[in-house]
């Protein structure tokens, strides 16, 4: 799977995410685009899903037509030592994400 990570949240979670590729959004060079434009830039790009610790853009994108997935981590901070709980649910839902779906994930 194809994910791309989001500016906000720490690279060095890339590697707590085996057999994915991963890619930063800073890697691509589209760090301050707004999110609708970032989520066709990664559909062009040909990304599977965006891992975002942002737990708005539910609120903010409409993801009806999208061809891309989003999975929304939901941790007290975007800091890596309360990132990393959530890897394990974090990689059953990458491995269910689907186009135009948002899901979130926490700790439980």
């Amino acid at each position: 799977m194809r994910i791309l990570l989001d500016e906000q949240l720490p690279r060095q979670l890339a590697r707590h995410l085996p057999g994915h590729f991963v890619r930063t959004v800073q890697q691509e060079a589209w760090a301050g685009l707004k999110n609708g434009v970032l989520l066709s830039k990664a559909e062009a790009a040909d990304f599977d899903v965006l891992l975002t610790g942002d737990q708005s853009i539910e609120y903010q994108q409409n993801m009806s037509k999208r061809r891309i997935g989003i999975v929304v981590l939901v941790a007290p901070s975007n800091a890596l030592e309360d990132l990393l709980p959530l890897v394990p649910n974090a990689l059953i839902a990458l491995t269910g994400a689907q186009p135009g779906k948002i899901v979130r994930v926490t700790a439980k």
